[in-house]
């Protein structure tokens, strides 16, 4: 078991609030590095390390579920409102007049928006204020979607759609990158999971509380999907004003405070996610992000050039492209099985889907992440399953059987995205730095979401062809999305080999430290796979 060693004098003036005249702005200036904190390779005891991290879960990880919640809801809430109220002729496609085509182009031109700005939007967090920039995410989708409730014809929605794609891009990555602010990259795998259920929590409950929805149809005059995409932009308006006190600013060394700068000068200051001692202890454990040398353009143009970026851009294109089509014709896939199914029921079977991908995430992701060298395994295993899921629903000539593929593609959904993130933060820290997770989650994720692209805009509904009732309905789509999940295994197995291979040493001097290869206690911890140490019934690991 690890020893507890005896905290450095320093501890001292840093308890009793002793600052010197070092300064880090809010809006990301960059202090000199305190000294004097301890030798590098102090370590606390195990638990007291849990300990901190329990605490950052409790301040960060709700306030990350009810965001992403709320503008996920926001971004798919226009599939469900495609068979809202449609016995009654007041379903989207019905009173806005649109054809086929026209959804599926305003679906795409959300990606191509979110592609386009998703970068840019993650390297602006990095240089300003991450809370007060994912404040500002949240508040213009929930206005954005707020509009939705006005739109008269089809121009409108596409409009939107490519607007809700410009000020969302940055959200996922962002919340990505935020994490490695406060917890190493061996911890983020299962926190990225916890979030991420918001996805699926919210698509099931979109199905549900739509429901309800339907029921307002009339009244004050507005249709049901009206009244829906209304009161989601509204509540994610309140939320985004939350935010500003919720989420933390990002850490600081001991002996260093905020100067106020700019249009930082009018926001509110949020709580310190730790204090005292537990402050200290995360410092110790987390000196690489504390002092994080400011990036410049050269820095950037490394992580461009990478090849690590392709493989993990592969492989998030094809689970993505399948979650996003199962998200957004889910219903009306079901629909197409079941047509005998009211609107009603046809939302009450789309939630069971996303509710076996939350199972897969509790259930994988916190052994991903005691395994995190083999993340590309538990990668491809979720991919199989949805691969399995897709079979059954394309050459199965039973209903039932069919929507029991599309619960296998949500269990095997499940893991994959999350994976695919931590793994680009895990990679692309160590050898990058901030820049580098700033730049590859958001490039991942922009990129990887051409696959977004290809389901919403030339597959499903976007191919008349295969869009035709019958038996045949929608088989062409999904065989192509079988390929495509191949192609994602296939750069999951290839980047895991070179990574090996090759290895993953630091391109450049990463820290304003006195070196460039000093590690904190979480640095050491990853030397290895915690394993199962920790978990129930196994033996207690000494370093995990």
């Amino acid at each position: 078991m690890e020893q507890q060693v005896q905290r450095p004098s320093d501890e001292d003036d840093f308890k009793t609030g002793r600052q010197d005249d070092n300064r880090l702005a809010d809006g990301g200036e960059t202090a000199a590095v305190v000294q004097g904190l301890g030798p590098a390779n102090a370590d606390y005891d195990v638990e007291t390390v849990e300990r901190v991290y329990r605490k950052l879960d409790l301040r960060i990880i709700p306030a990350f579920w009810v965001l992403y919640f709320l503008c996920s809801a926001i971004r798919s809430n226009i599939g469900i409102a495609q068979t809202m109220n449609r016995a009654a002729g007041h379903d989207l496609m019905s009173v806005l007049h649109l054809t086929p085509k026209d959804t599926s182009t305003a679906l795409a031109l959300f990606y191509v928006a979110y592609v386009i700005f998703d970068c840019p939007s993650n390297l602006i967090m990095s240089k300003l204020s991450p809370r007060i920039w994912m404040a500002r995410i949240v508040f213009a989708t929930g206005l954005v979607g707020a509009c939705f409730a006005a739109v008269q014809s089809a121009w409108s929605v596409k409009l939107l759609r490519f607007l809700l794609g410009l000020v969302i891009a940055g959200m996922w990555p962002g919340m990505s990158y935020y994490l490695t602010l406060f917890y190493p990259p061996s911890r983020t795998g299962k926190r990225i999971g916890m979030y991420f259920t918001a996805a699926q929590v919210s698509a099931a409950v979109v199905g549900l509380v739509s429901a309800g929805f339907q029921k307002m149809d009339g009244l004050g005059g507005l249709v049901g999907f009206r009244w829906m995409f209304l009161i989601y932009g509204l509540v994610a308006i309140v939320l985004s004003v939350a935010l500003i006190w919720w989420l933390p600013e990002r850490p600081l060394a001991p002996g260093q405070v905020r100067k106020r700068s700019g249009l930082f000068k009018f926001m509110p200051n949020a709580p310190e996610a730790l204090k005292g001692e537990d402050a200290l202890v995360h410092y110790q454990d987390m000196r690489r992000s504390y002092h994080a040398r400011p990036w410049n353009m050269k820095d950037l143009g490394l992580v461009l050039i990478d090849w690590r970026l392709w493989p993990l851009t592969l492989m998030y294109f094809g689970v993505v492209g399948v979650g996003i089509g199962t998200q957004l014709y889910g219903s009306v896939i079901i629909a197409s099985i079941q047509p005998n199914a009211s609107s009603i029921e046809v939302s009450l079977l789309f939630a069971p889907i996303w509710i076996m991908d939350l199972i897969a995430i509790l259930i994988v992701m916190p052994i991903s992440d005691r395994f995190h060298r083999s993340r590309a395994l538990f990668f491809s295993m979720g991919a199989c399953i949805q691969i399995a899921g897709l079979l059954v629903v394309t050459f199965s000539t039973n209903g039932w059987a069919q929507y029991g593929g599309l619960l296998m593609v949500g269990f095997g959904l499940g893991p994959t995205v999350p994976n695919c993130m931590a793994w680009s933060n895990q990679i692309f820290q160590q050898r990058h730095g901030e820049v580098g997770v700033a730049a590859a989650t958001a490039l991942v994720s922009g990129l990887g979401n051409l696959g977004s692209v290809t389901t919403t805009y030339a597959l499903y509904t976007g191919w008349p062809e295969d869009a035709a009732p019958g038996p045949h309905r929608y088989r062409k789509s999904n065989l192509t999305m079988i390929g495509i999940l191949c192609l994602s295994i296939v750069s999951a197995i290839i980047m895991m080999v070179l990574v090996r291979v090759v290895g993953n040493p630091p391109s450049s001097k990463l820290y304003d430290d006195s070196g460039s290869e000093f590690e904190d206690g979480a640095a050491r911890r990853e030397a290895q796979e915690r394993g199962f140490g920790r978990f129930p019934g196994f033996k207690r690991s000494a370093r995990d």
